[in-house]
């Protein structure tokens, strides 16, 4: 795993030090168990989008993995109501 997460890194111009690969794993289980399977790579772009935008680096993409596990175990009772959808 460790080759293809710097290869991917230098391809897309990402410093592999921001990349922890347990917590992103560990997000995908979270949401894969608490939500349902096809929701880990989703809930994994989605975290790693936000920490982008949130402007990079290591604690931006603590904050948005930690967020995402948080909604993915609090998920078993199902979506907040006021939660919007997609259409």
């Amino acid at each position: 795993m460790e080759p293809w997460v710097a290869a991917l890194c230098e391809q897309l111009g990402v410093p592999v030090d921001d990349v922890d690969v347990g917590a992103i794993l560990e997000l995908a289980k979270d949401a894969a168990h608490q939500v349902e399977r096809p929701a880990a790579p989703v809930t994994a772009f989605v975290a790693g989008y936000a920490a982008a935008l949130k402007g990079g680096g290591q604690a931006a993409v603590a904050a948005s993995v930690g967020t995402a596990s948080e909604l993915a175990w609090s998920w078993n009772a199902g979506p907040d109501p006021s939660t919007p959808t997609l259409s």
